[in-house]
């Protein structure tokens, strides 16, 4: 109990120690989710159709139950995720993945903004349905670890700049570096949550949905 009120309280320290740069990731990622939004009117109609015509094909699998097993949809979704915040991980400890990782930030924004606005805007209020029980539960435990492991990475490799070009020492990294090593663990946690929602929940909740807009 004593260590998870130390966690607690290293956590809360870090978030308002670094709150300005949580709030400059979180407006990043926000923009992102805006942009993608707003992109999909800039498809032209058959576009729109063609992606249309694929998405129900997999709605229509899902209400058949002919999707991928909960096991390999746990696994791809776990690697897929793994991958993603391994890349900004080591992006934050190699100085010159500064800019990249905003730019990763801002792209996975931009992928949540434009499966749900896709969906809105082709099925409306049905739409807004569906990306509520595909989108969102998962989204609840990834989006937090994105934001986080980004905001770690942004950190840790502002202030090795500072210490190689600026000549700026601080603090020493080595306590920041298992920092950084503890939260890509604990990340982790969070993305196989995130998978297991996604395989052995999400399914289900879409595929009633899927019947219930059927009818």
């Amino acid at each position: 109990m004593k260590k998870v009120t130390l966690f607690q309280n290293a956590a809360s320290r870090h978030i308002y120690e670094n709150s300005s740069l949580y709030m400059f990731i979180t407006v990043l990622f926000l923009m992102g989710v805006v942009f993608g939004a707003i992109l999909v009117n800039s498809l032209s109609y058959t576009q729109k159709e063609d992606l249309f015509y694929y998405l129900s094909r997999f709605f229509g699998q899902v209400s058949q139950g002919k999707i991928a097993s909960d096991h390999e949809m746990f696994t791809q979704s776990l690697s897929h995720n793994l991958k993603y915040i391994s890349f900004i991980w080591i992006l934050g400890i190699s100085i010159v993945g500064l800019p990249i990782i905003l730019i990763l930030l801002f792209l996975k924004g931009m992928v949540v903004g434009f499966t749900v606005g896709f969906l809105v805007n082709q099925m409306g209020w049905n739409g807004f349905l569906l990306s509520f029980v595909s989108v969102l539960p998962q989204n609840i435990f990834i989006v937090p670890v994105f934001i986080i492991i980004a905001a770690f990475a942004v950190s840790l490799s502002v202030k090795m700049i500072r210490r190689l070009f600026l000549r700026q020492v601080r603090e020493p990294l080595k306590p920041s570096i298992y920092r950084y090593i503890l939260t890509l663990g604990l990340s982790i946690l969070f993305l196989a949550a995130a998978g297991a929602i996604e395989a052995y929940i999400s399914p289900s909740l879409m595929k009633g949905v899927v019947s219930y807009l059927g009818q």
